[in-house]
Parts: structure tokens; C-alpha cells; sequence
């Protein structure tokens, strides 16, 4: 029948914290990773539409131009052409700046997910730090009271690195408007 004062149940109680805690923060940590992943996709689509766009637009405006310098259509066509493809460019421009702008959500979330483990190896490291108290303790009493501390320890980094990291990523500076992610 285990004593009542056995360390066991402390033991216990630091393991699941520790492995329940290391696993949120990891899993965090990978949800940011699928987050910047998808962004990046998103980004590249975005620029390549717009680059092929402008590519597309470009031509279209060029062959006006030979148009006019050839005569085979009226200056007042060929005005309202080179307008309208000169919009067009402008709206293509701006996509692309957009979809430039991903760059800021998608270092906001590598920011995040990097302090995420750098704060989850503080959390290892304070674990680490705490155990020194238990190889040097010498009875059931002092073992208890060191396990106790670790795991209050353990508890408090983890819900400081929880406030610290719990914001959305946010871009509002975009042309088309306001982007924020979770």
C-alpha cells in the first residue's frame, strides 16, 4: 500500500502536465506552420495571376499601339483601348501588391511560432532546473514539496506563453480591404 506521503501522485501529476502542455504548444505551433503554408500558397497564386494579368494587358496594349503606328484603326479606338488597358494594368498592380502584403501575416505567424518553441523550451528548461531540487533531496517531504513547485512552475510558463502568443495575425493595410486570421 503506497505511503501518503510517496511522491508518486506528484510525480504523476508533473509527467501529465508536462506532456499535456508540451503537446498543446506543439500542436500551436504546427497550426501556425499549416497557417503560413496556406498563406504562401495563397500569396504565390495571387502573384502569378497578377503577373500573368499584367503580362496579358501589356501585350493587349502593345498590339494597340502597332495598330495606330500601322493605320488599321481609328486614333479614337485605339485611345479608348490604351485607357482601358491602362486601368486594367492598374487593378493588376494592385493585386499584386496584395498579394504581397501575405508576407507580413506569414512573418507574424513564423514570429509566433518560433517564440512559441523557444517559450516551450524555456518551459523544459525551468523543468530541468527543478529536478536539480529533487536529486538533492533527502526525504519524502522535500521531494513532495520540490515536484509541487515544478509543477506550479510548469503551470505558470505554460499560461504565460499562452497569454503572450493568443493573437490573431492581422494585416490592415491592404488595398482590397482587412485581413485578420483566427
Amino acid at each position: 500500500m503506497p505511503d501518503k506521503k510517496s511522491p508518486a501522485p506528484e510525480v504523476k501529476h508533473l509527467l501529465s502536465i508536462l506532456s499535456d502542455h508540451g503537446s498543446r504548444h506543439l500542436t500551436e505551433a504546427e497550426i501556425d506552420l499549416a497557417q503560413t503554408n496556406l498563406l504562401l500558397c495563397e500569396a504565390i497564386e495571387k502573384l502569378a495571376a497578377s503577373f500573368l494579368a499584367l503580362n496579358e494587358a501589356t501585350e493587349a496594349q502593345q498590339a494597340a499601339v502597332e495598330q495606330l503606328l500601322a493605320g488599321s484603326a481609328s486614333p479614337e479606338e485605339i485611345r479608348q483601348v490604351l485607357k482601358d488597358k491602362q486601368s486594367e494594368i492598374g487593378r493588376h498592380v494592385r493585386a499584386a501588391v496584395t498579394g504581397l502584403q501575405f508576407q507580413d501575416m506569414t512573418n507574424q505567424l513564423i514570429d509566433r511560432t518560433a517564440r512559441r518553441v523557444a517559450g516551450l523550451r524555456a518551459l523544459l528548461g525551468a523543468v530541468g532546473t527543478g529536478s536539480a531540487a529533487i536529486q538533492s533531496a533527502c526525504n519524502t517531504q522535500t521531494l513532495t514539496a520540490a515536484l509541487s513547485a515544478i509543477n506550479l512552475t510548469l503551470e505558470e510558463r505554460s499560461a504565460g506563453l499562452d497569454s503572450t502568443l493568443r493573437k490573431a495575425v492581422a494585416q490592415t493595410h491592404l488595398e482590397s480591404g482587412e485581413i485578420e486570421l483566427f
